[in-house]
């Protein structure tokens, strides 16, 4: 294959699946002015590496991995960064040691407060509808930690959300 028919390969992966890496991104991170940004930083570093990528038997979830591990180090570098304004500014003598509870609860906020392994699970399942193989592929962990991640991940989303967290989550799957 000559240089242009790879790269018209790789067009072709990126218009087809750039939109639903940009919604993945989006429903991990809960940014969604950023979204776009982290897919195509995605799209970017699979074409660094696109000639490993279009031999993988499955190229979706090896993006979907790549967009998960990058939403992962964007949202751990926000919230570092976010800890470090919070010690600057916050005065010494206001400080408390309860949480603050919201009055309102949405799915973006919930789906935040879990872990990242869950969180993907939960995502990928619920939300774009994968098989449990598929999302297993996509994030490189075995069939059996997508059920246990997933199962726990709901459990913890029903905790917050109440009972209505499914429907929630995954318009009712």
């Amino acid at each position: 294959m000559v240089v242009n028919d790879v790269s018209a390969e790789f067009h072709e992966f990126f218009e087809r699946h750039h939109a639903e890496l940009a919604r993945f991104a989006h429903l991990l991170t809960g940014e969604a002015e950023s979204a776009d940004d982290l897919a195509a930083d995605a799209l970017v570093a699979l074409w660094q590496r696109w000639d490993r990528v279009r031999s993988a038997d499955h190229r979706v979830a090896y993006a979907r991995g790549v967009v998960a591990n990058m939403a992962r180090s964007r949202v751990r570098s926000a919230v570092r960064e976010r800890r470090r304004i919070a010690l600057f500014w916050a005065p010494r003598s206001d400080r408390t040691e309860g949480p603050d509870v919201a009055a309102v609860v949405d799915v973006r906020q919930a789906l935040r407060r879990l872990p990242d392994r869950k969180r993907a699970c939960v995502v990928l399942r619920h939300a774009l509808d994968l098989t449990e193989k598929e999302t297993a592929l996509a994030l490189g962990i075995s069939v059996g930690t997508v059920k246990s991640q997933t199962s726990k991940g709901m459990a913890e989303l029903e905790r917050i959300l109440g009972a209505r967290a499914g429907e929630l989550v995954g318009g009712g799957n």
